[in-house]
């Protein structure tokens, strides 16, 4: 770390300890964070601890409640994946993955790094300890815009003292299979303008950490500028959550209840399920188009009775989905291709050729 940044961060910490805030600091942590690289952290520690004024001993305990997450997910990430951990993705990961690994002694950074940050608590204002003390009071989880592209897990936290209640919330694209693109850190009414069901919080908390796996699998994943910043105290606020489930399977599908009395509702209804998969609040025009048009003929075996049914099966899941105009509209205009379409054997795939020719 370069003289400046540290004399900044110093700088900044004298500020911290006048405002008071554990959770202000841990923001600022987060951000701190995001600057640096793996490599970068044990001689930071080390300055720091050679330092030993207040300001110092608080960015090293900042630091202990949000750099151990972020050296822990890459600390557990896949040797073979050249992956965006802290900061700039591109350039961060082979020696990311090298550093959290990298024994300092005995101990690990990580391990180092939360030794450090609890010596360096001692003799602080009582407000530093609570950093990272934190315990998750409600969950709630749901679409982050009409047509479910995107959807929101939020997690809301408390310290001991009650003071700054606050929610952790991620965006987590379904187009592009799961990612976490974006992350915010607010007070709770900010929910209130949010339309997102409550769920089980160590449910929550799995999704997020799968999400945040996820994008580090991706190289150049489409994340927002402002992730970064947030993404150690996120995965610091998600491990606190006991036991989270990991892969956890959406409870989407088992609300849906109104499926047609049609002979072959229930068949057409299995292969809505397959397309749909684990992403099933992901419903938009142009998925309801590629239902439709392309999945079905290329995959489905269906009878008659369940091409038949399948526009109206297709209609209730979308009225359960709120009935977008524009999804009504383009069931309207691809519907009445269905049948002919089945039909078209030059449409099937070659998984439904080889079912089709042992039957």
């Amino acid at each position: 770390m370069s003289t400046s940044a540290y004399t900044t961060a110093i700088t900044q910490a004298r500020d911290l300890l006048r405002w008071r805030s554990p959770l202000r600091t841990e923001l600022w942590a987060a951000r701190l964070t995001a600057t640096l690289r793996p490599a970068e952290v044990q001689p930071l520690v080390r300055q720091l601890t050679e330092d030993g004024s207040p300001e110092a001993r608080l960015t090293l305990a900042a630091l202990a409640t949000v750099e151990p997450a972020a050296l822990e997910a890459v600390e557990t990430a896949p040797d073979d994946v050249e992956t965006a951990i802290l900061g700039d993705e591109a350039e961060r990961s082979a020696a990311g993955q090298t550093a959290a690994r990298e024994p300092v002694g005995d101990k690990t950074l990580r391990e180092t790094l939360r030794e450090a940050g609890r010596e360096a608590a001692r003799g602080l204002p009582e407000w530093v300890g609570r950093m990272g003390q934190v315990e998750c009071e409600q969950a709630w989880y749901g679409k982050a815009d009409r047509y479910g592209e995107q959807t929101l897990a939020a997690l809301r936290f408390r310290y001991p003292d009650d003071k700054e209640p606050h929610v952790l919330i991620v965006g987590i694209d379904q187009v592009n299979g799961g990612l976490a693109v974006d992350a915010t850190v607010e007070e709770p009414k900010f929910l209130d303008d949010l339309d997102l069901r409550p769920a089980d919080p160590a449910v929550v908390a799995g999704r997020v950490l799968d999400a945040f796996e996820m994008t580090d699998l991706v190289m150049g994943a489409p994340i927002a500028e402002s992730l970064p910043a947030v993404r150690p105290l996120a995965l610091a606020r998600a491990q606190t959550v006991p036991d989270p489930v990991r892969q956890a399977p959406d409870d989407t599908l088992s609300r849906f209840l109104d499926l047609p009395d049609l002979p072959g509702a229930q068949e057409a209804f299995e292969q809505l399920v397959e397309f749909v998969g684990d992403r099933p609040l992901w419903w938009s025009p142009a998925r309801v188009s590629r239902f439709l048009t392309s999945w079905l003929p290329r995959e489905a075996i269906l009878t008659d009775a369940a091409v038949s049914a399948m526009p109206e099966v297709v209609r209730a899941w979308s009225r359960f989905h709120g009935a977008e105009p524009e999804v009504l509209q383009q069931i309207e205009a691809d519907a009445p291709r269905l049948p002919a379409l089945m039909a078209d054997e030059s449409l099937a795939g070659l998984r439904k050729r080889i079912a089709q020719s042992e039957r």
